[in-house]
């Protein structure tokens, strides 16, 4: 059985990443692509425990450490429950975030550092990284604009807007750095040319 292709979107807050991912995904399974869609932190169970402490507005008493090893726990969970079985069964995943978010947010976000958070998930995902990376581009400043309209703002969501910049410098750095990984979108222009550009990029992957 040919083994399936694991396929990420990532992107500051506001990118339109959960948007974008599903209707690419609901779109490829209606035309007869085997995919299942799932996100991060969360997925299966046990992760989306975890994503509610990471994400409660509550917990702003978390450590920076705590923060990182929060979001390793729960994709290490979220990676042999749902995305390695699913990958095995020859189905194409499609996920809202995973490793390079850790990268941006707590590598760059909170200053831990990229290569010191990277060490952490590797022991959490043993070398599992995507096969490819759809990343939504927008600037921080446009990004914060657009969540300010949602009813519900997490905690990451509430950070100051020096915090969104770094993480958004930190994608700049990790496109450099995975360039062979990464797919980029202007993820600025309406809301369906987006979509259109992601489903024409993930469809040629699933093609080829």
């Amino acid at each position: 059985m040919r083994h399936g292709m694991f396929i990420t979107f990532e992107g500051p807050d506001g990118s339109g990443k959960t948007t974008v991912s599903t209707a690419v995904e609901q779109r490829l399974r209606e035309e007869g692509y085997d995919t299942i869609y799932t996100r991060e932190p969360g997925g299966s169970d046990i992760a989306e425990q975890i994503r509610r402490v990471i994400l409660d507005p509550e917990n702003t008493a978390m450590d920076a450490r705590t923060e990182a090893l929060l979001y390793a726990a729960s994709r290490r969970q979220h990676l042999v429950e749902v995305i390695l079985p699913a990958l095995a069964a020859g189905k194409n995943v499609i996920s809202d975030r995973f490793v390079d978010s850790s990268l941006a947010y707590q590598g760059c976000g909170r200053g831990l550092g990229v290569d010191e958070v990277l060490v952490i998930n590797q022991f959490a995902i043993e070398g599992h990284m995507p096969d490819r990376t759809i990343y939504l581009k927008i600037s921080a400043r446009e990004g914060l604009k657009r969540i300010q309209n949602r009813e519900y703002l997490d905690r990451l969501d509430q950070e100051k807007a020096d915090f969104h910049e770094t993480v958004a410098a930190g994608y700049e750095s990790l496109l450099e750095r995975f360039r062979d990984r990464m797919i980029v979108i202007p993820a600025d222009q309406p809301k369906e040319k987006v979509i259109a550009e992601a489903y024409l990029a993930v469809k040629k992957l699933l093609d080829e």
